[in-house]
């Protein structure tokens, strides 16, 4: 996590970005904000309701691939910036192109989001649909980039050049509480792609973290491999697993949400590392864009 010393450093060097974010946002008369509650759209929206005010509106897209304690966290954080905010069902499921879980899958989830963004956009009288899409998400494989782009979506951090560490260093100088927010990514993420996605799936995974959560896990992801529950736990968890009684908890936590065994990454969490084994020619073949695959699409 960021020391008081780099927070310093990084919202100095980063203050000329924060403005560029804030004009470009002024610039666009009034927004709507697709929001999740994670550390990036949070900031998006307390900056634009800061120069918008009451012409900016969040809207969250709800759905079984959403944790509920992302949607419980994204209503409390949209009432303390004082928005309005929409919740809308989201129903990506249904698209077998989403459920089939390719690499692109993410193109198929964002262009739902967007969708209903533009939507609700065009019924408030809107101009613009923002989203928290950051410059530091050029670097990873972000297939749903291309929707934004296809829907005309604006990322005003990305355009800014903002990336994660000067995110959470204003969202800190902000008094926002996902400064130090663990990085999150919906449920789908911990599946591996040519798995299909299921409600069931969605439900068994969301059920599981929330109670590894309980037992005091912070920063991890559980993925799912069928009868396995693979644990990424962050560098500095690993020393719960040292407690013979901790893991067993863990072992009976999991194994009471249906999987029969249970394994401990050797390697620390790091977000991402489900898109690690992506090849050029594998995205390709998904249907992801050369564009895409060099950052131009991203996230």
């Amino acid at each position: 996590m960021l020391s008081p010393e780099q927070i310093q450093s990084l919202s100095l060097a980063s203050a000329p970005k924060i403005q560029a974010m804030r004009e470009q946002i002024l610039a666009c008369g009034s927004a709507l904000v697709a929001f999740s509650g994670g550390v990036d759209s949070t900031l998006v929206l307390r900056i634009a309701a800061d120069v918008l005010g009451s012409r900016v509106v969040a809207l969250t897209a709800l759905s079984p691939s959403l944790p509920q304690h992302e949607e419980l966290e994204a209503k409390r954080l949209a009432t303390s910036i004082g928005v309005r905010h929409e919740l809308l069902q989201s129903h990506e499921l249904s698209n077998p192109s989403y459920a089939q879980n390719a690499p692109s899958r993410c193109y198929f989830c964002k262009t739902e989001l967007y969708e209903l963004c533009e939507v609700k956009r065009t019924e408030l009288g809107l101009g613009a649909i923002l989203d928290g899409f950051n410059a530091d998400d050029f670097q990873d494989h972000r297939p749903g980039h291309a929707a934004a782009r296809e829907h005309r979506v604006i990322s005003p951090l990305a355009q800014a050049g903002l990336g994660k560490a000067e995110i959470r260093a204003w969202s800190f100088n902000l008094g926002l509480p996902t400064w130090d927010k663990p990085q999150m990514a919906c449920l789908a993420s911990r599946i591996p792609y040519g798995t299909s996605v299921t409600a069931e799936r969605l439900g068994q995974i969301g059920s599981a973290e929330s109670g590894l959560r309980k037992l005091g896990l912070r920063s991890f992801r559980m993925r799912y491999h069928g009868e396995v529950a693979r644990l990424e736990v962050s560098a500095d968890e690993y020393e719960m697993f040292y407690s013979a009684d901790f893991r067993r908890r863990v072992n009976d936590l999991l194994k009471s949400r249906g999987f029969a065994f249970v394994a401990l990454d050797l390697e620390p969490f790091r977000s991402g590392r489900m898109n690690e084994s992506l090849q050029g020619s594998s995205r390709r073949s998904a249907g992801v864009s050369a564009a895409d695959e060099s950052g131009i699409a991203g996230g």
